[in-house]
């Protein structure tokens, strides 16, 4: 039996974009801090309403977040939650490449 050729495309790194969605770059910049908040806080293995108490949101929000639903915070919304879980975010500028992103981030251990 022959094999069948699977046809794909190589996405951009930014999957908002490759969707075609407006403002693909403040999603993804949204989707990664929301991650590293998430992992955050699964890391501490806390219950949703101590996260709550924590990131001084409603237990309905934190189901959201950890549910993956960034888009329902602002970028500085989920930032002030990294300083409430006592994380220091640092801003980096640079010259952009060709083929690199143009948004990244990353979370130290």
């Amino acid at each position: 039996m022959a094999k069948k050729k699977i046809r794909f495309e190589e996405g951009s790194g930014n999957v908002f974009a490759d969707l075609g969605l407006k403002d693909s770059d403040e999603l993804f910049a949204r989707a990664q801090i929301g991650f590293c908040v998430h992992k955050i806080v699964s890391d501490k293995k806390l219950k949703q309403k101590d996260i709550g108490a924590v990131l001084g949101i409603a237990q309905s929000d934190v189901s959201h977040l950890m549910n993956g639903h960034y888009s329902r915070f602002t970028t500085d919304k989920l930032l002030d939650f990294l300083k409430r879980l006592d994380r220091k975010v640092t801003i980096r500028i640079a010259q952009h490449k060709v083929g690199e992103p143009y948004q990244e981030i990353s979370l130290a251990s």
